[in-house]
């Protein structure tokens, strides 16, 4: 036993090929491996500045990089009145600056070879550039002069509203967007979170300068921005360029109230949007999930991998893994589903998208239902260990290059105020058990009114009251 224990712990250290090492031993030599891997991720520091900006990067030595702001500030702290201001800000951010025109902006980032991009979220704003490593004090420089000093001139004002209009437009003609924002709406309806982030057609028709003045001064504080980086950059330098791009901005509130984040509460209900001269159903149903910072998310992500996603270009049949997928592929239930976990900070929704002939709505609802229940009563041990090596599969795959890499940074320091570190979160994932996973689901899915969301010929939907009868099952 010693000699073998020698044998496998050289092979290791001299990074040998596996086939070098007795089978008995290598999946033991690969787990090493892999924790050490885990272990060995450059760490993510963080540095906070004088006026509270806080300075977060992980340095791969790599020759490109990603730097970016991501600001907590979306839709969600948007009023009826304003709603979608945040995303015509996102818009405005690459019209000009005091210090450069709309023109020389777009020649500066070509010339770099850089890419200059954003996005609104409900709960954040973002704007990054990629560049090569040497480029970042250019890009840095870049991103501050488009933060605070965007020209925001009328006539680009004007000539955005088209630009939104359109865009909103073409987001109609994307199914799974529009299905998603009715389950917003229905949901969370009343609340911020039931808004859609372009914000309804009258308000880009009527939104002034100074709504966007406003929504600056009010949400783009240093506290409530984040300076990522990730690849080639140095820690040191990008908090130097910090306090010189970002150290000017003020943390106080002059002429306007501290924003609070209202609590948006969780409806049971539904949206049906019947269309019969559509060729397929699309259809959303979900349940109040958790917030990002809750115990409950990492089991609640498990449970979602348990379902997983499919569609018919994967066949598998009988041989899929997931009981949805092998129902869906022998019978033909549905084109395709995807389960989905999405968190904000106090809520989130925990449920299935899926798309199915006219009249298989039903019997596809009966089979995610009854797996749903599954997962509360008799999921097994082999399919929880299954899904937990998918789930960190995935998240390793989703970190592929700087880019990912820095908005992850970005937006675990503005969920978390900090970033879980690679080897904690594969930890909390593999001590999730059989047990955890029945108890979560009983908590959030069993005997709890589901939000549902329905576009095209859902004639074949069930009503509302008998998707709540499915919501649990009587056992005696």
């Amino acid at each position: 036993m010693a000699t073998r224990l020698f044998r496998l712990s050289s092979a290791i250290r001299n990074n040998k090929k596996l086939s070098n090492v007795p089978k008995q031993w290598r999946s033991t030599a690969a787990a090493v491996n892999y924790q050490q891997a885990l272990v060995n991720v450059p760490p993510t520091r963080v540095t906070c500045i004088d006026n509270g900006l806080r300075v977060a990067s992980e340095d791969s030595g790599a020759p490109t990089a990603t730097v970016g702001l991501w600001i907590d500030a979306g839709s969600r702290y948007e009023n009826a009145r304003n709603n979608g201001v945040a995303h015509f800000l996102e818009h405005m951010a690459f019209k000009g600056t005091s210090k450069r025109s709309q023109t020389d902006l777009e020649l500066e980032v070509e010339n770099m070879g850089a890419h200059l991009n954003a996005y609104t979220s409900r709960e954040q704003t973002v704007f990054y550039a990629k560049c090569l490593s040497n480029d970042v004090p250019k890009a840095l420089e870049i991103l501050s002069d488009i933060i605070q000093n965007s020209r925001l001139g009328e006539p680009e004002i004007e000539r955005e509203r088209g630009v939104i209009l359109r865009e909103m437009q073409e987001v109609e003609t994307n199914l799974q967007e529009v299905v998603f924002d009715h389950l917003h709406a229905t949901a969370y309806q009343g609340t911020a979170l039931g808004r859609t982030i372009l914000g309804p057609t009258e308000n880009i028709k009527s939104i002034s300068r100074q709504d966007l003045q406003d929504y600056i001064s009010t949400h783009y504080k240093p506290p409530r921005i984040i300076l990522s980086g990730a690849g080639g950059v140095r820690h040191e330098e990008l908090v130097n360029h910090a306090k010189q791009l970002f150290g000017c901005l003020k943390n106080d509130y002059e002429n306007c109230e501290i924003p609070l984040l209202e609590p948006c509460r969780f409806t049971g209900s539904e949206i049906r949007v019947r269309d019969d001269s559509m060729p397929l159903a699309h259809i959303a149903i979900a349940v109040e999930g958790c917030g990002w910072t809750s115990p409950d998310n990492i089991p609640l992500m498990v449970a979602n991998t348990l379902i997983g996603a499919w569609d018919r270009s994967q066949g598998g049949g009988a041989n899929n893994a997931s009981h949805l997928a092998a129902a869906s592929a022998e019978s033909n239930l549905a084109h395709s589903f995807q389960s989905f976990n999405t968190c904000y900070k106090d809520t989130g929704l925990w449920g299935i998208y899926f798309v199915c002939e006219p009249m298989k709505c039903e019997d596809m609802l009966f089979n995610i239902q009854s797996e749903w229940m599954r997962l509360c009563s008799t999921i097994t041990e082999s399919e929880v260990a299954r899904a937990r090596n998918l789930l960190k599969t995935n998240m390793l795959l989703q970190l592929d290059g700087t880019t990912p890499i820095c908005e992850d940074i970005g937006r675990q320091m503005l969920c978390y105020n900090r970033r879980i570190p690679l080897h904690e979160l594969e930890a909390r994932i593999e001590c999730v058990t059989v047990q955890q996973v029945r108890d979560v689901c009983t908590k959030y899915i069993y005997d709890r009114c589901p939000a549902v969301a329905a576009v095209g010929p859902v004639e074949n939907l069930p009503d509302y009251n008998r998707i709540r009868s499915s919501m649990y099952w009587l056992r005696l």
